[in-house]
């Protein structure tokens, strides 16, 4: 069996009633080569066969059709369960962009404005006056040279905090921008208060308002990786009168066909969530706490969103498609060029994982500006984001490309890069 014949048959086995963006006859009618879109596979296989992750879910659109799309490994190591093309797999912080884009919807009907202050919608947040400022220390202990990136330390030793006056309010802007300070990784989050089981965004979120900021609203790109996003969806629920969940589901999910989307599976769903996985010793590790994060009552815009990949292909299509998908428009195409250009200078650079240079941050995405510089195998204009459970996707509008890649857990961040530059190398046309 040819390589070609192989990609022909993963196509025809995309059910019909999910393609809502349809399927290209031939990867080659979407100037894509159908032999070297077998080296995504052959990538997929390389790193499930080193145990590098349980398996994957890979899917490629161009010019508004999908050109491959293939489930690989297993979606469950201890029954032996195939991984699925429908499997659903929990999206951690590519939940962010949908909150952006819902935040955005508003934005257009003038019932937001970037440059509102939180505390317009969430009155407690009229009193977040202190800021935090790390105290002089010696060499390696600290110093005031500003806050952790996020997910890094400061080096050795404790690092002792005064508190200053903020000199402005948080803007909505700020929280999608990661400009705002709040629990960037700093003093902010070992003061963040718990939450319990029974909270909903109504009754957790003021009370982050008692959170020292991390530094001054606006001078700094630092990843706001939990509280920022779930600020934003309690303000989408002030401003609606619906829960977070109701609003999503009323104004993204149900009209784009995203059947499977939302924070906690279906009963239908249920036995396609693809279990997380922890890389130890070698060996994959399945994590203890399978419902970590899902949550019937708190709808975190941070990181609390499940999907398959081919509903999550609507959204990212749409906002290629400049704010519209089969005749229906979400966006305007001059909101979607918004959201995805650079509002944050050279600030994102060399933090949070991402490179040393070339990169941007739009409103809820980070955005390609020199792929060269970054070191990326996508184009420039590209736009995205990734999760911590291992999802990523990737647009491209200068290609008219969609890319997704859904693992869960493992060491699949070479792997992610290996697909990139699979994907790169199969366009031909």
């Amino acid at each position: 069996m040819t390589r070609a014949t192989v990609a022909a048959l993963v196509l025809a086995s995309v059910p019909l009633t999910m393609a809502l963006v349809p399927t290209a006859p031939k990867p080659e009618g979407v100037g894509l080569s159908s032999e070297r879109l077998q080296r995504v596979h052959d990538a997929v296989q390389r790193h499930i066969d080193a145990k590098d992750v349980s398996g994957a879910v890979t899917l490629v659109a161009r010019q508004g059709r999908i050109a491959h799309f293939e489930a690989q490994g297993l979606m469950d190591i201890e029954s032996r369960k195939p991984m699925a093309k429908d499997g659903i797999f929990r999206l951690a912080s590519m939940s962010k962009p949908i909150t952006g884009a819902a935040v955005m919807m508003l934005v257009e009907e003038g019932r937001i404005r970037l440059n509102d202050p939180v505390s317009r919608f969430i009155p407690e947040f009229k009193n977040l006056n202190k800021v935090a400022v790390p105290k002089p220390g010696p060499p390696g202990g600290g110093g005031r040279g500003g806050p952790p990136a996020a997910g890094g330390g400061r080096g050795a030793g404790p690092v002792e905090f005064d508190t200053v006056s903020a000199s402005r309010e948080i803007t909505i802007k700020d929280l999608l921008t990661h400009g705002s300070g709040l629990m960037s990784g700093g003093l902010g989050n070992s003061a963040a208060p718990q939450r319990g089981p029974t909270d909903t965004l109504a009754t957790y979120v003021p009370r982050l308002a008692s959170v020292p900021l991390d530094f001054q609203p606006g001078t700094l790109w630092r990843y706001s990786g939990q509280a920022g996003f779930d600020v934003l969806g309690r303000v989408i629920e002030v401003v609606s009168g619906q829960t977070f969940e109701q609003f999503l589901r009323q104004r993204l999910f149900d009209p784009l066909g995203m059947k499977d989307t939302g924070f906690s599976p279906s009963a239908d769903g249920a036995s396609r969530l693809v279990t997380l996985y922890s890389r130890q010793a070698g060996e994959l590790v399945r994590n203890p706490n399978q419902e970590q994060g899902i949550s019937k009552v708190y709808f975190s815009g941070a990181g609390g969103m499940m999907t398959t990949a081919v509903d999550y292909l609507q959204f990212a299509q749409m906002l290629l498609n400049g704010g519209q998908l089969n005749g229906k428009r979400f966006l305007s195409p001059r909101t979607v060029e918004l959201m995805t250009s650079n509002h944050t200078g050279d600030m994102v650079n060399g933090q949070f994982g991402r490179p040393p240079r070339g990169m941007g941050f739009g409103l809820s995405m980070q955005v390609v500006m020199d792929p060269v510089a970054a070191d990326l195998r996508v184009s420039k204009g590209a736009f995205g984001w990734a999760g911590g459970t291992g999802v990523s996707f990737w647009v491209e509008p200068a290609e008219q490309i969609v890319s997704i890649y859904f693992v869960q857990g493992g060491t699949g961040g070479q792997l992610r890069g290996d697909v990139e530059n699979a994907i790169r190398q199969s366009i031909v046309n």
